[in-house]
């Protein structure tokens, strides 16, 4: 029976590629999520290097432009709202990406120091908002189709999920050569033309909503009325209504929290206490979001026999082992090991984060989508903190403690969750 059961699912995975491909909405997504995540991770690296030699701003001030990324989550939500109430997701996407792009270009042409701190809190904040609008139209069509994809729907989040990821692969690379060959100015002015081009991709494609309700007024010669199941709210939802969603989205950033000590931390730990050769923790570094790509389709597969709620435990307790690993090993084993760790978190998180809080709040998927796709700017913030503070106070490498317990909060928050009547299937 076990062996039937893991052969479906095997299936299953050609199901959703297939799905993918024979669509143009979930093709166009599947590249403007990539664009996306391309042109933001080959500008992350060098922002603060840009304000410290082209802006001759001191290191303090630099990390002090972190802290703008706290208005995304405000941008977010209201755009979600916007779009649960006008049902104009795609509208709203690419509004959102020129938005983005004006600001990517502003960030090039700035000669003083307050311009990219007041930029990236004004403009900047809604960039995010994009990629939300893009998973909220992908619900409302994999629900809307429902009939025909069956239980692939989760499979092409996954797949169109993962391009974003691999954009995060490809981009710090491309971006460093381009910083380094022609400046960063030019490296920053390429990050707007990405943020541009994801609306390329998804061409003169309308909402699904909007393209099925016109086209049944031109047949029936009247003005039609949504069904139940795909009218979109009329006002926003309310606390009571959002609290699972907040508390999922809150456990996610402490989950999250560990990824700016990491990076902010870790390459230093390995070259001047560890002393590991350049190549060495090169590898290392880059042997997460490998492992991460290979995950995120075994962790829908996995999902659908456990429970996504009781995944994001697993995932939440990989967290918690990869930093302990960089905190209390002190080899070369132990940074791979904490990293490989460190992968099975974000093959969970990046697959099937998304789709559990739109399913924690159904009724508003867009709002949902935003506040889960910009809440990583808080877990920045957050992580950004605790590292400065933490690193004065423990040294390296027992500052990685500190997200080791973070982890240790969420991993017992989704328990508390998986039990509940708001664990998702």
């Amino acid at each position: 029976m076990a062996s039937a059961l893991a052969d479906d699912e095997v299936a299953a995975a050609p199901s959703a590629l297939r799905t993918v491909f024979a669509s143009p909405l979930y093709r166009g997504a599947t590249v403007s999520l990539f664009l996306s995540g391309l042109g933001v991770s080959a500008a992350a690296p060098q922002i603060t290097l840009f304000l410290v030699d082209d802006l001759h701003t001191s290191l303090t001030t630099a990390g002090l432009y972190y802290l703008t990324n706290i208005t995304a989550p405000l941008a977010g939500y209201l755009i979600g709202t916007r779009s649960d109430r006008s049902g104009k997701r795609l509208g709203l996407f690419r509004a959102c990406a020129v938005a983005a792009a004006v600001g990517w270009f502003g960030m090039a042409a700035s000669n003083q120091v307050w311009m990219p701190f007041v930029i990236s809190a004004l403009v900047l904040a809604f960039a995010g908002a994009a990629g939300s609008q893009l998973f909220a139209e992908l619900h409302d069509s994999l629900q809307e189709t429902a009939d025909t994809v069956g239980t692939a729907g989760d499979g092409v989040v996954s797949i169109v999920r993962m391009a974003l990821t691999a954009g995060w692969i490809v981009g710090p690379v491309l971006g460093s050569l381009l910083a380094a060959t022609a400046g960063p100015r030019v490296m920053l002015g390429a990050t707007g033309l990405c943020t541009l081009a994801q609306i390329f991709p998804m061409g003169f494609a309308r909402t699904a909503r909007t393209a099925r309700t016109a086209k049944t007024a031109r047949t029936t010669h009247v003005r039609a009325r949504p069904d139940t199941q795909t009218e979109h709210v009329r006002r926003r939802p309310g606390l009571r209504a959002m609290l699972p969603l907040l508390a999922f989205t809150g456990l996610y950033c402490f989950v999250y929290a560990g990824e700016p000590i990491k990076y902010g931390y870790l390459t230093i730990y390995m070259r001047t206490d560890l002393h590991l050769p350049t190549a060495v923790s090169g590898a290392v570094i880059a042997i997460q979001p490998l492992i991460e790509l290979i995950l995120m389709p075994v962790a829908v597969i996995a999902a659908r026999r456990i429970g996504m709620m009781r995944l994001m435990i697993v995932g939440a307790g990989c967290g918690v082992g990869a930093n302990l690993c960089f905190a209390l090993t002190g080899n070369t084993a132990g940074m791979f090991a904490g990293q490989i760790l460190m992968g099975g978190v974000w093959g969970v998180f990046a697959a099937l984060g998304i789709i559990v809080a739109q399913r924690l709040l159904p009724e508003a998927v867009a709002t949902a989508s935003a506040i889960f796709m910009t809440s990583p700017a808080i877990a920045s913030a957050l992580g950004g903190v605790t590292g400065g503070l933490g690193v004065n106070l423990l040294g390296l490498p027992h500052v990685f403690l500190l997200p080791a317990v973070f982890g240790l909060v969420a991993t017992a928050g989704f328990a508390v969750m998986s039990r509940s009547r708001h664990a998702v299937a």
